[in-house]
């Protein structure tokens, strides 16, 4: 994982090195809390826990009328949040976005599907559960910096 994409909040970065700790039980090859929490931010690509955290807790919130970036269905973009809502109790809202310049969301060269604001369910990393055929989020978003 790279530094540049959306962080999950702290609270789901710990829940990971739970479950990275579980997991590593069943298998047999127990380790500690802290070395979960070490995994876990080596996988998202920094140094130790400590830098991840920082990282994540200093993220802001998705709000509307914030000015985002991101990539959808493989297409970058910049825009604005045009709606947020929550959906459910698992943490995922529902976001409508607006890009400052339409994308082309069809990957062919023989025909186009422009759009200029769309909707999409993600959860608390700013990412969308579903994913496309390459295993990518159809949505990743972030607050521009």
């Amino acid at each position: 994982m790279q530094k540049d994409t959306p962080l999950p909040p702290v609270g789901q970065l710990k829940a990971e090195a739970r479950l990275l700790r579980t997991e590593a039980a069943k298998l047999g090859q127990p380790i500690s809390h802290s070395t979960a929490l070490e995994r876990i931010a080596e996988y998202y690509g920094y140094r130790n826990w400590n830098i991840l955290h920082a990282r994540a807790a200093n993220a802001p919130e998705l709000q509307v009328g914030m000015r985002v970036e991101g990539c959808y269905l493989g297409q970058p973009f910049t825009g604005y949040v045009h709606g947020l809502a929550a959906c459910g109790p698992n943490g995922h809202r529902r976001i409508t976005l607006h890009f400052d310049k339409p994308v082309d969301v069809v990957q062919f060269d023989s025909f186009s599907s422009w759009r200029q604001r769309v909707s999409a369910v993600i959860d608390a990393g700013d990412r969308s559960p579903q994913k496309t055929s390459n295993g990518q989020p159809h949505l990743a978003v972030s607050p521009l910096t």
